[in-house]
């Protein structure tokens, strides 16, 4: 092999392991939902150069532990991934950081006879919520986020003012549907006391700021709205550094009904699914340090 051919940046691991706790140390049971990827970095050079497998921490041995640490419970992602994070680098010398990843499934209780169920739910389907940890050395940076939470509002929203060339054919309007799937992901400061976080308090009044801050404002374009979001929470959540969205812009074409003898006061409209503007963009203190590494992995902005 050429000698000025070496290995560079890796990492590896296991993807997508799903777990569910649940918790049943009464009668009313709760349930947590979560789909887990691991992955290590750090001194794995002989298992790529020379196939010596010393330093390697099996992949089946990263499930076993997600799933084994799994049963003292979750309490939340990002607490959830902490623990592995700190588990992995703690217990092996050449483990010197990696990459842990969780998405985290709703599930609401079934309604019987005027309240929850104690032991049967239903999966909830507003969003998905996500967690990421990136750990380097003594460094940790963890990202919080959501994806695939949908919203419009049917009016308070125009587009007018932009560019015209021969190739425009949009018209200009000022009372249109605003749609949108939301998913956006909020990096802590690093150096933030994550012991000292709700993680679940934190993300359920962010995702409330999210909605609030959709709703509140007259919108000229989705850039703004984003924009009105993001600084929001960063208002709301000193602990925040950052946040990054993206945003299909989800369009509602107004039928023509003419033809069948209607007419059609922006009442009917098709939903297309594609093709749609995409609007992403980052929100972000104007002291913000970067943490490139924090976002190494993620595909596009979100």
């Amino acid at each position: 092999m050429s000698s000025n051919i070496v290995l560079g940046q890796n990492q590896y691991g296991k993807a997508e392991v799903r777990v569910v706790k649940i918790t049943r140390d009464t009668r009313r049971h709760e349930i947590e939902d979560l789909n887990v990827t691991s992955q290590l970095r750090g001194d794995f050079e002989a298992a790529h150069l020379e196939g010596d497998n010393t330093h390697v921490v099996a992949t089946d041995t990263q499930k076993n532990t997600i799933y084994a640490f799994a049963r003292d419970g979750i309490g939340s992602p990002e607490a959830f991934l902490l623990r592995l994070g700190e588990h992995f680098t703690s217990s092996f010398d050449w483990v010197t950081g990696g990459r842990w990843e969780a998405e985290s499934y709703g599930w609401d209780r079934i309604q019987a006879h005027g309240s929850g169920h104690h032991h049967s739910f239903v999966r909830t389907g507003q969003e998905v919520r996500t967690a990421v940890l990136v750990r380097d050395g003594a460094a940790a940076h963890l990202i919080s986020g959501l994806t695939d939470l949908t919203v419009l509002k049917s009016t308070q929203s125009g587009f007018v003012g932009f560019d015209r060339d021969k190739y425009t054919t949009l018209p200009e309007t000022t009372d249109r549907i605003l749609a949108t799937d939301v998913s956006a992901r909020w990096r802590f400061k690093t150096g933030t006391d994550f012991t000292a976080v709700d993680f679940n308090k934190s993300y359920a009044d962010i995702k409330a700021l999210l909605l609030e801050a959709f709703t509140e404002k007259y919108s000229h374009a989705l850039q703004q709205t984003l924009f009105d979001m993001g600084a929001k929470v960063l208002e709301a959540h000193p602990e925040i550094d950052e946040i990054r969205f993206s945003m299909p812009n989800k369009h509602h074409f107004l039928v023509d009904l003419s033809p069948f003898g209607l007419d059609n006061p922006n009442e009917v409209f098709f939903a297309a699914d594609r093709p749609y503007g995409l609007i992403e963009a980052t929100v972000q203190r104007d002291d913000t340090v970067p943490a490139d590494l924090a976002w190494a992995g993620i595909t596009g902005f979100c």
